[in-house]
């Protein structure tokens, strides 16, 4: 085991003389006879202190001082500090106490109680170290399984929303940019990093419901009879329904999204016929990112829209089924749009 190392704080030759003739058959020391000197010793690169006997009584500063600040110093808080000092006064003794210190021995000095405290000390500091060693690789072992759970989720929603998309789109990749454009519109409207991950992964999940509509109606090339798109329209609720209820906010916002991503600024949307900003924000956000991702697509019905007209086509929907805001918003981020669709392009392969 390495020796350990003790720092003696003390301006009397006596005194050093003393505690180095107690210390020195079981550690290495070092010594210090002002409080400046010792800050300097405990703090600088590889001085491996251990622990520090301090004498409140120094030429440059009151030892108080110097447990003080080592006590506020990163680098050097860690390290044990034990007044040695002629002070017995108990206000003295609470004072070291209170400001850090973890013991108090008073002059003239006793070897047995010298040796007997620094091996206490040592002891528990090494205790503590090794606990706050434990604790960070626990932390990290947990974080680093948070990280995973979370990936994992993520790949769930993400393969969840493009086996959905596969029904009706060729390559499913509409969910992909979705959950893009809804993440940059969060971003800018100013939301914070972790709601911007929830809003773009609950986009995932917008069409979920479609599991539950026929196939004959999903994928019917014709127009659909006002009956049908009656039926299509349920699977707002039935997406809700699929996600459920859930204390988690990304599956809280999933059903959310779910559920109100048809839903229009003017009323005149479904299934519950919500109105500006009674419709939850998670859905303002991803009706115009699935509108927008709609127009600039290819379907069986339609080709895909050039971004001036698409673009034209949200900004004349702003106030009637998109919030004003969001849509004028939305519209300064195409830079950043193109840069997504040529990412996520309808003709690349699924991985």
């Amino acid at each position: 085991m390495d020796q350990k190392t003790i720092l003696l704080v003390d301006d009397s030759p006596e005194i050093l003389d003393v505690l180095k003739f107690i210390l020195k058959p079981h550690y290495a020391i070092k010594v210090a006879t002002r409080g400046a000197l010792a800050l300097k010793l405990a703090a600088g690169a590889g001085a491996g202190i251990d622990l520090i006997l301090l004498d409140v009584m120094l030429p440059d500063m009151e030892g108080y001082e110097v447990c003080r600040l080592l006590k506020a110093d990163e680098r050097t808080r860690h390290i044990p500090v034990i007044f040695v000092t002629a002070r017995s006064d108990p206000s003295d003794e609470a004072h070291g106490f209170a400001i850090g210190a973890e013991d108090y021995i008073v002059k003239p000095v006793s070897a047995p109680v010298v040796l007997a405290r620094v091996a206490t000390h040592l002891a528990l500091n090494d205790r503590s170290r090794l606990l706050e060693q434990l604790v960070r690789q626990r932390t990290s072992m947990l974080e680093q399984r948070t990280r995973e759970l979370e990936e994992t989720r993520l790949q769930i929603l993400r393969r969840l929303g493009r086996a959905t998309e596969f029904r009706d789109n060729e390559t499913g990749m509409h969910v992909l940019r979705m959950s893009q454009y809804v993440g940059l519109l969060a971003r800018r409207i100013g939301l914070s990093t972790a709601e911007v991950e929830t809003m773009d992964h609950a986009a995932l999940m917008h069409d979920i419901g479609k599991i539950g509509i026929p196939d004959h109606i999903l994928r019917k090339p014709d127009s659909l009879t006002t009956e049908e798109y009656d039926i299509v329209k349920t699977h707002c609720q039935i997406g809700a329904d699929i996600i459920g209820f859930h204390e988690s906010p990304l599956l809280s916002t999933c059903r959310t999204v779910a559920l109100t991503h048809h839903e229009r600024w003017d009323g005149q949307g479904y299934p519950n016929h919500l109105s500006g900003t009674d419709i939850p924000l998670a859905g303002r956000l991803t009706a115009i990112a699935d509108i927008f991702d709609a127009l600039t697509s290819w379907r069986p019905y339609k080709t895909a829209w050039n971004l001036d007209r698409a673009m034209q086509e949200i900004d004349a929907q702003c106030g009637h089924a998109l919030d004003p805001v969001l849509g004028a918003t939305f519209i300064g981020l195409r830079p950043d749009l193109e840069r997504v669709i040529a990412a996520y392009p309808d003709s690349a392969s699924l991985h």
